[in-house]
């Protein structure tokens, strides 16, 4: 298999309050929302998206404590939201505000 890493800096544009899994894991669902300009075939262009994305564990306490609005740099790997789902989420690992 091939690997599957995503880093990116975004702003915390949305939070859902933090809980806790039937084994009392924390998990928390955020979006975080990106906007830059990248270089595609040597021209400019403007990136504008919402990533949903989730924390689990350790960084999930973390990121539950962080502010909506505030600049963060992400990193994580891509999953299906479920197993029955196309929805792409970002599963984070780490994330600190920047």
């Amino acid at each position: 298999m091939g690997g599957n890493s995503v880093s990116l800096t975004a702003t915390l544009a949305a939070m859902e309050p933090l809980r806790h899994t039937p084994a009392g894991l924390p998990v928390v669902d955020f979006i975080l929302a990106h906007a830059s300009q990248q270089t595609e075939a040597g021209n400019p262009r403007q990136v504008e998206f919402e990533m949903p994305a989730k924390a689990t564990g350790e960084i999930a306490t973390r990121v539950a404590k962080m502010r909506q609005g505030c600049r963060v740099e992400a990193q994580g790997f891509l999953n299906r939201k479920h197993r029955m789902s196309r929805q792409m989420v970002l599963h984070v690992t780490n994330m600190e505000m920047i």
